[in-house]
This record gives C-alpha cells, sequence and structure tokens, in this order.
C-alpha cells in the first residue's frame, strides 16, 4: 500500500463551454509571461529600454515553439509516422510534445532577427534572459504533469508520482522526473543569477552558463525516464545531446571570457534622432541674448571705455561734443534742473 505519492490530475483539460482550457498551454504562457517579465527587469539593470524584451520575445517565442514541436516530432517521428499512426496529430501540440534543444535553436533565430530590427547585440540579449528562459522551463515542466507524460523509473519512496491507466502508459508509481527537471531549472536561474552578479558575465557567457548548467542536470533527470526514445550506442538520444551542448557552451565560455573580457558597456544605443535641433535652438537664443546684451545702451560705468576707444580730437576739449544721445539728454535735465530754481526766485 503506497502511503504517500504525488497526485496526477484526473483531466489535463477543463471545458469552459465550447472552449478547451489545456494545463499544458497554461504552463507554456505562464513560463512566457514571467521569463520576459524577469528578462525585462534584468535589462533595463543593464541599460536597456522598457519594452525592448517583450518586442524582441514576439519574435522568439513563436519560432521557439515551432522549433521546438520540430525536434520533438524529428526525433520521435514513430509517434506520427509509424505504422497505425496519423500524421495530423504531429500538429497537435496541446498534447505535449516540445523540444528544448529546437526551441532554443529555432528560437535564437527569431531572437536575432528582432535583434537586428532593434539594432541591439543578440548575446546581451540573451544574457539578460538566460535565467528567465530557465524559469519559463521549470514553469513549462509542470504541463507534463498535467498531461502525465515523461516521468521516470518505478518507484515506492514517499515523492513518486502516481499515473493512472492510459495510452502507453500503464499504471503506477513512477520518479516525477517533471519535478526534478523543474526544481533543477529553479536552481539554474538562481546560479546564473548569482554568478551574473558576482563575475559580471557579458557578450553571451551568462546564457553559455545556463545551458551548461542545464545539461548536466538533463542528462541525468533524461537517464531516467521509461518513455520511447531513439537510443546510440545505448545511450538516449537527449542525453548525447546533452554532452554535446554541454561541451559546446563550456568551450563558448572559456573562449568568449579570453577573447571579450568584461561586460558591453552600452546593451542598446539610441537609434532614435538625438534632438540636434534642440541644442541648436538654444544655442540661437544664448546667441540672441549676447546680441541683445551687445546692442543695450551702455550705462554710466561703461562710458569711459567708450571714450577710451574713440579718438582725440578737437571734441575732447569740447565735452558736449563728445558726449552721447544720452550724454545730451542728461545734460538736457541737469539744465532744466538749473533753471528751476530760478523759476521759483521769480
Amino acid at each position: 500500500m503506497d502511503l504517500a505519492y504525488i497526485p496526477s490530475p484526473s483531466t489535463g483539460v477543463i471545458h469552459l463551454g465550447p472552449i478547451p482550457l489545456r494545463g499544458y498551454a497554461f504552463c507554456i504562457i505562464i513560463g512566457v509571461f514571467v521569463a520576459v517579465w524577469l528578462g525585462n527587469r534584468r535589462w533595463i539593470a543593464r541599460g536597456g529600454k522598457p519594452g525592448t524584451v517583450a518586442d524582441i520575445a514576439v519574435w522568439a517565442v513563436p519560432f521557439g515553439l515551432v522549433g521546438g514541436r520540430l525536434y520533438h516530432v524529428i526525433t520521435d517521428y514513430q509517434l506520427y509516422f509509424g505504422e497505425g499512426r496519423n500524421w495530423v496529430d504531429a500538429f497537435k501540440i496541446w498534447e505535449g510534445g516540445l523540444g528544448i534543444w529546437g526551441a532554443i535553436a529555432l528560437g535564437a533565430v527569431g531572437a536575432w532577427i528582432g535583434c537586428r530590427l532593434r539594432g541591439i547585440p543578440l548575446p546581451a540579449w540573451a544574457d539578460a534572459l538566460a535565467p528567465g528562459i530557465a524559469l519559463a522551463q521549470a514553469c513549462g515542466r509542470w504541463g507534463n504533469w498535467f498531461n502525465q507524460e515523461l516521468y521516470g523509473r518505478a518507484t515506492d519512496l514517499p515523492w513518486a508520482l502516481k499515473i493512472s491507466e492510459g495510452p502507453n502508459r500503464v499504471a503506477g508509481t513512477y520518479h516525477p522526473t517533471f519535478l526534478y527537471e523543474s526544481l533543477w531549472c529553479v536552481g539554474v536561474a538562481l546560479l546564473v543569477i548569482w554568478a551574473d552578479r558576482r563575475f559580471k558575465l557579458g557578450h553571451g557567457r551568462a546564457f553559455a552558463l545556463y545551458v551548461a548548467a542545464y545539461c548536466v542536470g538533463r542528462g541525468w533527470i533524461e537517464y531516467m525516464r521509461v518513455d520511447e526514445a531513439h537510443h546510440i550506442l545505448g545511450v538516449r538520444l537527449n542525453v548525447w545531446t546533452s554532452i554535446v551542448v554541454f561541451l559546446l557552451a563550456v568551450t563558448y565560455l572559456v573562449l568568449s571570457a579570453k577573447l571579450r573580457p568584461g561586460r558591453e558597456a552600452i546593451v542598446e544605443p539610441d537609434r532614435e534622432p538625438s534632438g540636434g535641433s534642440e541644442p541648436a535652438a538654444e544655442a540661437g537664443s544664448e546667441s540672441a541674448t549676447a546680441k541683445a546684451g551687445a546692442g543695450a545702451v551702455p550705462k554710466a560705468g561703461s562710458e569711459p571705455a567708450a571714450k577710451a576707444d574713440a579718438p582725440k580730437t578737437g571734441a575732447d576739449a569740447d565735452p558736449k561734443a563728445g558726449a552721447t544721445a544720452e550724454d545730451k539728454t542728461t545734460d538736457g535735465d541737469e539744465a532744466a534742473g538749473a533753471k528751476a530754481p530760478e523759476a521759483k526766485k521769480l
């Protein structure tokens, strides 16, 4: 008798009238939102603009879904093109079946297109999104729980996953490999965040660390699974893929650190007009102010300088000859003031 186990949902879909709400799809959608949210925060912290991560994700996510489905169908073609199979099922993505390797590969193509359109470097964007991708995988793995798929060998551990009888599965308790991978992905996300803060990873190295760390976990988790898969030299295909991708990621980490140390100083150059007309307007207003100041009527304190520049002529002997209009006005006022007392005496 099983004393403890993780129950599986009786169904992976709830019908809201004619609309089916599938748990697998919800997990994928939640994962995408988590990745974009965290990626946006990290992008802004590195000097990027709000919304850039989401704009590029519009390209990366559809490409990633197509790539993930293609990888799954190609590597498990017998499920769709074997005897008694219906090839139309290859398009039923809601029933499960996304290969992370294809999703990352083709998703990177979509991200590259989006980055080119925005004029930003793809490695910097990938670094910002790396831990978010790991968390998205952690969320997405719970979709396998809804579909009762991708479990491991039989076990009677307290955290065993109980699987009900169904197509291509036998009732029993198994290792919850979906849970193992979900927890591993959370650990990978935390590792990348810590390493990025500690070592200031740049030029795609945070993303490479995510890939390498994920491959380590995927290797031993994949080895525990019992679902049908292709084998090479007695080892599951995805285990070999994990080994190869891990070596490539570590090689990139080492070479990138030597060739391009440090982190990008600018991740998103300003592609909008820099506002050159505004400084010109300010300069024009300053020059206008200067001209206005130069054309202003000089006050008494500036008279000696004006007189010193004037050539000495016979007018020097006659103060009125060299007087300015202001001086004459002043002299006229003084003369009027001098006559005023005489008028009073009369």
